[in-house]
């Protein structure tokens, strides 16, 4: 038996991961990767790639990071919250995929354990909904600063419900300067 669920969304490719818990009066185990999710994890091309890079961030209430991608070094991501409580949110920015445009958003946090499988080629951003948030990531690309490309959280063409009112969203001074979708549309060709 499989220590992961690998639940599907609407979106092909992206998956809500839901771990083995064994607990107990002392705690809880759970293995957060190991070789199940070999099949899963791919370049765009299709090709079977690992994880390259692990990232941690810390945030407070409000913070909302994102929504962010790289171009020409796509990275897929496999999210989990450690402490705390979010919103994460996936957008498709595949070109050609029959969702390009739509998103898919979750509350991960440390008393549901979930994780969200996100292939390259996505959008990615989260609001930190508890007191703090510890935040987890794994990569399947280095990040390349000069690659990188922002899409405003609150793009109107996106329309995604946030549950952080634009008063409350606290944003790097770099996500101030994010671009519409539809830039990113031109960008991309589609």
């Amino acid at each position: 038996m499989g220590k992961f669920t690998f639940n599907t969304t609407p979106i092909e490719g992206l998956y809500v991961v839901e771990p083995t818990v064994f607990a107990d009066q002392r705690g809880y185990f759970l293995e957060t990767y190991n070789n199940e999710f070999a099949p899963y994890v791919k370049h765009l091309d299709g090709t079977p790639c690992d994880y390259v890079q692990d990232n941690e961030s810390r945030s407070s209430k409000g913070v909302l990071r994102g929504l962010h991608m790289q171009l020409t070094q796509p990275q897929g991501k496999l999210v989990r919250v450690i402490q705390g409580e979010v919103y994460d949110v996936a957008v498709d920015a595949r070109a050609g995929s029959p969702t390009y445009g739509q998103y898919f958003g979750v509350v991960l946090s440390e008393e549901n354990k979930k994780q969200l499988l996100i292939p390259e080629g996505f959008l990615h951003g989260f609001a930190v909904l508890s007191e703090t948030a510890t935040f987890a990531y794994k990569c399947t690309r280095l990040y390349a600063p000069g690659d990188e490309f922002g899409v405003m959280w609150n793009d109107k063409e996106l329309a995604i419900p946030w549950p952080v009112s634009e008063a409350e969203a606290i944003l790097a001074e770099k996500d101030k300067k994010n671009h519409d979708f539809s830039e990113l549309t031109e960008v991309l060709g589609q």
